[in-house]
Order: C-alpha cells, then sequence, then structure tokens
C-alpha cells in the first residue's frame, strides 16, 4: 500500500480531530454537567426568588408545624409553620454573596502575591513568604469572631476578612508551581526575544497555571460555604428571622429528635453546593489543561494484520512493513512516516539516519506503541520471530516492552527517576522477569552493572542518579534496558549528550553487547561518525520516507541518492579548518544542478 493511499477510519471527518472549545470539552464531562445544573439552578433560584410566586419565607402558620412535605408545602414548614421550599431559595442569595466577596478577594490578593513571588523571585518573594506565614499563622475563627463583633454582624466585612486569610495559603500554592514554569526553557526564550515580564506572566505563564489556580478557587469557594453557614448557625450572621442556611441547620437540630427531616432541605443545599464546587473546579482544571495538552487521537476500525507478509527473509529477528504514521485524520490527516520497511538479523546494528523531523524517532517508538498524543500508526505491521503484529495494537505492543524489546534514551538522566538508587531502579526491573530472591536480584544488579563496565559497582549502586556522571547515567540507562534481556535494542541518539571519549565508550559497549547477545540494535542518529563506528547497515529518511538502504561501506562509498550525497558532504567530520560548513540544502542544490 502506497502512503497516499492509506486509509481513513470510516465515518471520520476533520471536525473530529480540530481541538473542542473550551465549553464543549467542559461539558463533555458528566460530574461538570451536574455540578453545572445545581450551581445554575442556584443561581435562577436566588435571582428568581422575588418573582417564582412562593410563600413568604417569613410568613408563620402555627396550625402547620412541622409538615413532611406535601402539596401546597414541597419540602414541608418548620417549627413555625414556615415554608421550608420558600426559606432555602431566599437564602441561597445570602450565602452566595458572601462566597463571591470571599472568592474575589482571595483570587485577587492570592493569584497576584503567589504568581509574582514565584516568577520575581528576590526579596520581593522573601517578604511574600513572610506575609503568607504571618496570615497563615492566625486564628481565623477568633479573627472572624472579632470581625463580626467590631461591624455589628455585617457578613461583608467578615467575608472580605476570610478571603484575606485565604489568600495566604493560594498564594503559597501558586508561588510553587510560578517557580516550575519560570524554570522552563520556552520562558528564558520569551525573555531573550525581549518580551516584557507582565507580557510573559499573562500569555505564558497563566495559562500553564490555570489549573492549580481553579483548583485552589473552587475548594476556597466550597470553604467560604461552610464558613458561611457556620456563622449563621452560631447567630452571629444576618440577623433571625431572615432565612440564611445555617440558621435553619440551627433550628433544625433544635428538632432533631422528633423532626429530623428538617435538616434535609438545608444540610442537602450546603452539602450538594459544596460538592459541586470542588466537581466544578477539577472539571475546570481538566479542560483547561486540555487546551495546551492534546490528548491522542485514536484510530477507529484499524484492520488488525495477522498474515505473515510474504518477503520476511528467513533469519529475520526484526521485520518492519510498510510502517505508515500519521496525525489528525479525514481531510487533516497528515502523514509524518510514510511506508517505512525494513529487516534486521540478530546481532546486526541498523543506523537511521536524516535531519531533525524526518521521521526517525516515530519510526522506532512505533514498535513499542509509545507514540506522542495525537500521533497514531494508521498502516504497517511488525514481524518478530515469526508473529506479525499491527502497530495500531497498542495493548499487545505493550506486552513487547522489556522482554523482548529494549529501549535506551536519548537523555540518560530523565530515563532516571531521582527518588530512587540506581540498585533499585535496576532491581525494580529485574524483580518482574521471575521470581529470583533478594539476593539473587541483587548479584544481577551487580552483574548488570559489571556488563556495561561501571567501576566500582557495588558502590554506585547505592548512589542516586544525582550522585553520579552524565555517562555512568548512560551505562546506568543500558544497564536498566538490558535488565530483562531483550532481543531488540532500540537506541534513540545515546551518545548525544556525552562528550566524544564517553561516546566512543558507550558506543563501543553496545557493539560488544550487540556481538555477544546477538541483539538486534536499531540506532537512530544525525551523526555520520557513530553510523561508521557501530552499524552494519544505514537507512536515509528524509520528510518520513526511505530514500536509501544499503551497508554501511557502499552508502558511504556509493551513495546512489543525491539527499544522501549531501548529507555525507554536509558532515561536520569532513570538514577542514577554516572553510565554511556546508548545509544540507547547499549541497543537494548543487549535486541536482550537476545533474
Amino acid at each position: 500500500m502506497s502512503a497516499a493511499a492509506v486509509p481513513t477510519p470510516a465515518g471520520s471527518a476533520g471536525a473530529a480531530v480540530r481541538p473542542a472549545g473550551y465549553l464543549r470539552r467542559l461539558l463533555g464531562r458528566p460530574l461538570a454537567l451536574l455540578a453545572l445544573a445545581w450551581l445554575l439552578v442556584l443561581l435562577v433560584a436566588a435571582v428568581g426568588a422575588p418573582f417564582m410566586g412562593l410563600i413568604d419565607p417569613l410568613e408563620l402558620d402555627l396550625l402547620a408545624v412541622k409538615q413532611w412535605p406535601n402539596a401546597e408545602h414541597w419540602l414541608g414548614t418548620d417549627a413555625l409553620g414556615r415554608d421550608v421550599l420558600s426559606r432555602v431559595v431566599h437564602g441561597i442569595g445570602i450565602t452566595m454573596a458572601g462566597v463571591v466577596e470571599a472568592v474575589v478577594v482571595a483570587a485577587v490578593l492570592g493569584l497576584s502575591l503567589g504568581v509574582s513571588a514565584g516568577y520575581f523571585g528576590g526579596r520581593w518573594d522573601r517578604w511574600v513568604q513572610q506575609y503568607v506565614g504571618l496570615v497563615q499563622s492566625l486564628p481565623n475563627i477568633l479573627i472572624l469572631l472579632a470581625v463580626l463583633t467590631v461591624f455589628g454582624q455585617a457578613m461583608l466585612p467578615a467575608m472580605v476578612t476570610l478571603g484575606v486569610l485565604g489568600s495566604g495559603g493560594v498564594s503559597r500554592v501558586l508561588r510553587s508551581v510560578t517557580l516550575a514554569v519560570r524554570e522552563e526553557l520556552y520562558i528564558a526564550a520569551a525573555r531573550i526575544s525581549g518580551l516584557s515580564d507582565a507580557h510573559i506572566i499573562w500569555r505564558h505563564v497563566l495559562p500553564r497555571i490555570a489549573g492549580p489556580v481553579i483548583v485552589q478557587l473552587s475548594l476556597f469557594a466550597a470553604i467560604a460555604v461552610i464558613v458561611q453557614t457556620g456563622i449563621s448557625f452560631l447567630g452571629l450572621g444576618v440577623a433571625p428571622p431572615a432565612p440564611t442556611w445555617g440558621s435553619m441547620i440551627s433550628e433544625a437540630s433544635a428538632s432533631l429528635n422528633d423532626f429530623a427531616w428538617l435538616l434535609v432541605p438545608s444540610g442537602g443545599a450546603v452539602a450538594l453546593t459544596v460538592l459541586s464546587f470542588g466537581l466544578l473546579g477539577d472539571s475546570l482544571r481538566d479542560a483547561s489543561t486540555e487546551s495546551w495538552s492534546r490528548p491522542a487521537v485514536r484510530q477507529q476500525g484499524a484492520v488488525r494484520v495477522s498474515v505473515m507478509p510474504p518477503d520476511i527473509p528467513d533469519g529475520s529477528a526484526l521485520s518492519m512493513r510498510n510502517v505508515t504514521i500519521a496525525t489528525g485524520a479525514g481531510e487533516q490527516q497528515r502523514l509524518l512516516v510514510k511506508g517505512v520497511s525494513f529487516d534486521l538479523r540478530p546481532g546486526e546494528t541498523l543506523g537511521i539516519v536524516g535531519e531533525s523531523g524526518s521521521g526517525k524517532t516515530l519510526t522506532s517508538l512505533s514498535l513499542l506503541g509509545l507514540l506522542p498524543p495525537g500521533v497514531q500508526a494508521v498502516a504497517g505491521c511488525a514481524v518478530v520471530d515469526g508473529e506479525v503484529l499491527d502497530l495500531s495494537d497498542e495493548k499487545r505492543l505493550a506486552q513487547w516492552r522489556g522482554s523482548t524489546v529494549g529501549m535506551i534514551f536519548q537523555e540518560p538522566m530523565a530515563a532516571l527517576d531521582p527518588c530512587f538508587t540506581v540498585g533499585y531502579q535496576l532491581a525494580e526491573v529485574i524483580r518482574l522477569q521471575g521470581t529470583l530472591v533478594p539476593a539473587q536480584v541483587q548479584a544481577k544488579v551487580i552483574a548488570l552493572l559489571e556488563q556495561v563496565k561501571i567501576p566500582n559497582p557495588d558502590e554506585v549502586a547505592r548512589r542516586y542518579p544525582h550522585q553520579i556522571s552524565g555517562g555512568m547515567a548512560q551505562r546506568v540507562g543500558i544497564a536498566r534496558a538490558l535488565a530483562s534481556e531483550p532481543r531488540i535494542l532500540l537506541a534513540d541518539e545515546p551518545t548525544t549528550a556525552l562528550d566524544v571519549t564517553v561516546q566512543a565508550e558507550i558506543l563501543a559497549l553496545l557493539r560488544s553487547l550487540s556481538q555477544s547477545r546477538q541483539m538486534a540494535v536499531v540506532l537512530v542518529t544525525h551523526d555520520w561518525g557513530v553510523v561508521a563506528d557501530i552499524c552494519d547497515r544505514a537507512m536515509v529518511l528524509r520528510h518520513g520516507q526511505v530514500l536509501e538502504s544499503a551497508s554501511v561501506v557502499d552508502l558511504f562509498h556509493r551513495p546512489q541518492h543525491p539527499y544522501t550525497r549531501a548529507l555525507l558532504a554536509a558532515n561536520p567530520h569532513s570538514a577542514r579548518p577554516g572553510d565554511v560548513l556546508p548545509t544540507v540544502d547547499d549541497k543537494l542544490t548543487s549535486l541536482i544542478g550537476a545533474v
């Protein structure tokens, strides 16, 4: 099947892969819908209470005391015969007004102080931290009671005070997440580009911390509901007989023994409101995160390959046929890798060469089912030891990881967990392979470290990743990849982050391990020197297509494709000191012009 004829799932459309709007993503969550529905009911009831034709919430009817729900009183009556539904509805406005006042104050103070302290740091950060420590050390209940006493039980000063007290916790959380975002490379790039701090904070920092902001404010809103209710429960808020949820709960508690139903309407309203704020906060955070982190687009209706391709050579350790990788679907589908095929024998090393963006890493990751979000294998299969597997079957591909296919990543330190020692991380993999006793696991850890030529393996096994060098970390990464004794090893530019001396040692180690274990190796690289040093064959990719595949000797001495010749001619290892380094495009243009 040609790359241009890759089938698309039936019924797919371009609109299916366009990022949904924020509201659409939010409404696609059932819990968010329930939370929004309840809060919308509260809003409509609070605004429309005077126009709903409800019974006066202050009207007494001593002949209808403590009645169960009926046709006249839908939620029954209280100890003085007042309509419970009317009192609950009229109490919404008082409660929500206090919540809004507290949340606005906490948001303004917490967001401005937390983000500015985390972004600017220095003396301002220390001052903000002192303010946060002071606010969080104050006894909130005593402060609120004092404010209510001074201001004659007015709720506005009390809720503003609650917002100030709550801004400390909001500020501390937002400072911590801003500190992490501030260290990202794109923030440094924005500064270098001359963007102002205000622009960077508004356009680059706030969108990334929107999730924590939403969660903190939603949790604080739930706390504000509880505090508002508690103040009214104690009789320190709005003076009776004005209806508030807290005062209704207080009245219900007096009748708990003989008429417990009174607690259900008011207590249920408080519980549902608190729960709705929490659920809505989580949903808003998730929908906000999806706006800059797109989920993977799953291939629908993919055909499972079960027939052995006819051209698989005997004794092949790995064969890949028609590997086609795309992003999007339907009319918006864009092919990233187009019909890549190759064969690999046991003990053989294949180098995949090409410029950045040529599809080298995607081709190797497709064998493990680890393609990035939004990218999927739309065609192609892999054959290992006679087993044929469609590359879109991620569940089956996951079973190959480790035991059949291992991988060495480009960044050695990024592949190791800084929270655990080297020995623990190796033992963790070893324990998954069998029922070895702890002594045997430890012995195998030491043997693996010795196999990758690490001196003092006992001591290194007790170290954390930050206590070892980059070259040693890469050796540990190789040891972990070998711990499950894979038959195929994928190496994604394993020497890029290393100096020349360590690079040569790592390449020699990979070559010796491949030969001693008869392990097939797929090496992704852009360095012709690495290809010449370790590979038996090489495959040249450009824009996701295979342009040439041959033995290393033939590729270096008798390249067939103009692009291969241009790549070789642009190799910096071949440049003479003082000469201007040629680019691939310049060489390709000159070669095509000469033809």
